[in-house]
């Protein structure tokens, strides 16, 4: 599908970044990987861009099935004539990630939604590390790439640009725990009559 719309047009697709975070992973798995993505810094960047058609589309994380709803997200939408055309259900496989042997480890870099998605196997897995929050699991794993003795929370896709190797895999505590993101456009897809409808409702108080 990548390559094909890539013969038709240069498509462009804002995501919440930076680069190898579950965000651009999910927008991958949707357009494939010839299209051109473009890394925004906040989610109202992502709107922005999908709304002043310097991006065709966008990709923002609305849910995870552990730490609960994105609000920013839904804030948007509330002054936002975007639509969503698709949602991407991705299962979040949170990993270990160092160069540093996993005994010699003394500092953990991760994002919080990643730390509260892997609090008890912290706890009984690292229980001395010291814990440094971060802006994004993808700023982590570059964090850890560069010093010793540390080691990073994230995706795969974080190790693999990184140059990390993952030393746990699935070290989320709930096996379950996936993030719904929703795929922003400027108009509505055809009904295909299987299709889902989302209804937010704003009140004054």
């Amino acid at each position: 599908m990548s390559s094909a719309l890539a013969l038709e047009k240069t498509l462009s697709i804002a995501y919440l970044g930076p680069e190898a975070t579950f965000t651009h992973q999910a927008a991958i798995r949707r357009f494939g990987s010839s299209l051109r993505y473009a890394a925004q810094k906040t989610i109202a960047d992502v709107f922005t861009e999908v709304s002043k058609h310097r991006a065709d589309y966008g990709v923002v994380p609305v849910e995870n099935s552990t730490e609960g709803v994105v609000t920013h997200t839904l804030d948007m939408f509330v002054d936002s004539d975007l639509k969503v055309v698709s949602q991407i259900i991705l299962r979040i496989q949170q990993c270990l990630m160092s160069n540093t042997p996993r005994a010699q480890i003394k500092k953990l870099y991760a994002h919080p939604q990643s730390l509260a998605q892997c609090r008890a196997w912290i706890q009984n897995n690292l229980p001395r590390i010291e814990i440094v929050e971060t802006s994004s699991n993808a700023r982590s794993a570059e964090l850890a790439a560069k010093e010793r003795g540390t080691a990073a929370i994230g995706g795969l896709l974080a190790a693999e640009k990184y140059g990390l190797r993952v030393l746990e895999q699935d070290i989320q505590d709930n096996a379950a725990n996936a993030t719904r993101f929703l795929v922003l456009g400027r108009q509505c897809t055809p009904a295909t009559g299987h299709d889902r409808t989302s209804l937010m409702i704003s009140i004054s108080d």
